[in-house]
């Protein structure tokens, strides 16, 4: 890794994101099951969010919903489940063991102890009890093939057992089992979010069982894991990948030196590519806009954003916990926000007039349509209301 760092500026940042997160028209992937292995990751904590980051990138958007349904639900190519920093996300089904071994083991001791902890502390039943209710949940939705945490009482009553969260506190709160538990069962990776209530716009699901993967060496998933981000989003920093995987930086660059990672040169400091992948990028073909959700995986790939994203537009496009609402790009570079009335409508707004020209005000508009058209009926509010979106979808 020695000898002299190559220099990848801001341009050059854009036109690898433009081609490798599938933005750009000459990108545009033909099926879901393209995007999410090009993003490696979709952010699904709102179910809205993967099939609007999926129609973004298609190149026949008409497809998004059939499409994105049959990879989730009918052939399972795509798994939604928990991954990086305890949040959850929608992968291809073949990283399940990488995401599990390098993210989820950690998270998942936590989170049982923490359940067990609370039960304890309101009197509830102890972990024997609770393995015993598990095991038995799983055998039901084996079963059953896909149920909801309702459905499985039914075949496990206990499930159904409530017990005092953090009594005497502010914050007290009544728990069920079956909530906590399968929130638990989740982060194991022993079951995914499976279809939802109602249509593809809805927060309510169904769980599934897990599908079955090898037990993998944490060590090296994480290097894989690394491996993989970085060739969709790379180069990055430190900061970035410690930041998108939720590890300790002892493992970030334990990562890093397993899979060869090669320094360069950014306006930030020091960034990483693949072995290999220093050489340079060039621009895609044509100029391009696009809308994209929010929690979307682009908008949210890096913590340090200033290259993508001006400072002074934050306050309007974030919310306070710092989740991105819809935001609206044109050629590498976020200059507005969008939403949906409750009419239908798509509307826009451009927060950085600079960079609107006749040309990117007819291509965003371009995608506007083209929004509007897959979505047809449905109608959408994201998960976290950012103040840009509010005050659009209002007006």
């Amino acid at each position: 890794m020695g000898g002299a760092q190559r220099y990848i500026g801001v341009a050059e940042r854009r036109s690898r994101l433009a081609l490798r997160q599938r933005l750009a028209g000459q990108a545009r992937a033909g099926t879901p099951e393209e995007v999410a292995g090009s993003l490696v990751a979709l952010h699904g904590t709102d179910p809205a969010t993967v099939y609007l980051a999926v129609g973004a990138r298609l190149t026949d958007a008409a497809k998004t919903v059939a499409e994105t349904g049959r990879a989730l639900y009918d052939d399972r190519s795509l798994v939604r489940m928990h991954g990086m920093r305890h949040t959850v996300f929608v992968f291809p089904t073949a990283l399940t063991a990488v995401v599990h071994a390098s993210t989820g083991l950690t998270v998942a001791t936590r989170e049982r102890a923490a359940l067990l902890k609370d039960m304890a502390a309101a009197g509830a039943p102890d972990a024997a009890w609770l393995k015993e209710v598990e095991e038995s949940a799983l055998v039901a939705l084996a079963r059953r093939g896909q149920a909801t945490a309702a459905e499985l009482a039914q075949d496990e009553p206990r499930l159904r057992e409530q017990f005092v969260y953090a009594a005497g506190k502010s914050y007290e709160g009544l728990h069920t089992v079956s909530t906590r538990l399968l929130r638990v069962l989740g982060v194991e990776g022993k079951v995914v979010r499976g279809p939802p209530l109602g249509s593809w716009t809805s927060s309510q699901f169904r769980w599934a069982v897990a599908p079955e993967h090898p037990e993998l060496d944490p060590a090296q998933a994480q290097a894989e894991l690394l491996r993989l981000w970085l060739a969709a989003c790379g180069p990055a920093t430190e900061a970035d990948l410690k930041w998108w995987t939720g590890w300790r930086v002892t493992e970030v660059r334990r990562a890093l030196a397993a899979i060869g990672a090669q320094p360069v040169s950014l306006d930030e400091g020091t960034g990483y590519v693949t072995d290999g992948d220093v050489d340079e990028v060039a621009a895609p073909g044509e100029p391009w806009a696009a809308l994209l959700p929010g929690l979307d995986p682009t908008a949210m790939g890096w913590q340090q954003r200033d290259w993508y994203l001006a400072p002074e537009l934050r306050p309007r496009l974030f919310d306070r916990s710092g989740n991105v609402g819809p935001t609206v790009w044109w050629n590498g570079r976020v200059i507005g926000g969008w939403a949906q009335r409750p009419g239908g409508e798509i509307v826009w707004r451009i927060l950085d007039e600079e960079m609107a020209g006749r040309e990117a005000l007819a291509a965003i508009e371009k995608e506007a349509e083209r929004l509007s058209g897959w979505l047809g009926t449905s109608r959408i509010t994201p998960r976290f209301r950012t103040p840009l979106e509010k005050e659009l979808a209002a007006s």
